[in-house]
């Protein structure tokens, strides 16, 4: 793979990865103002409220794993071996990782993970 390439998929990693940690912030504030502006209420809002305390908690559990592919990316472009398939050892292709800049994993055994998961 060539430097340039994996110059640009570093530079849209850390693109990403501030990305998420802004979207996390501002996850978290609104978390908080949920919380601080719960007050004694009827069943109906009590129930909405909850719902989007559990859908803040889980984006930022979705937020949480993305944030840790995209470090563990740019630790294998540290080490002179991003764009490599973990699974089969053979180069994951540039669209793949245009679409998907942290893939740790070619197609052919993302496909096969996929079908054996099911």
């Amino acid at each position: 793979m060539d430097q340039k390439f994996i110059n640009k998929m570093n530079q849209a990693l850390l693109d990403l990865k501030e990305e998420i940690i802004s979207n996390m912030m501002t996850n978290n504030e609104d978390f908080k103002q949920i919380i601080e502006s719960m007050e004694p209420k009827d069943v109906a809002d009590i129930a909405s409220d909850d719902i989007d305390r559990k859908m803040i908690e889980a984006m930022d559990s979705q937020d949480m794993n993305r944030l840790k592919q995209i470090e563990s990316a740019l630790s294998r472009i540290e080490q002179g071996k991003y764009g490599i398939c973990l699974k089969c050892g053979k180069k994951i292709p540039k669209e793949r990782l245009d679409a998907l800049p942290y893939a740790v994993l070619c197609i052919a055994c993302k496909t096969e993970d996929e079908r054996r998961n099911r």
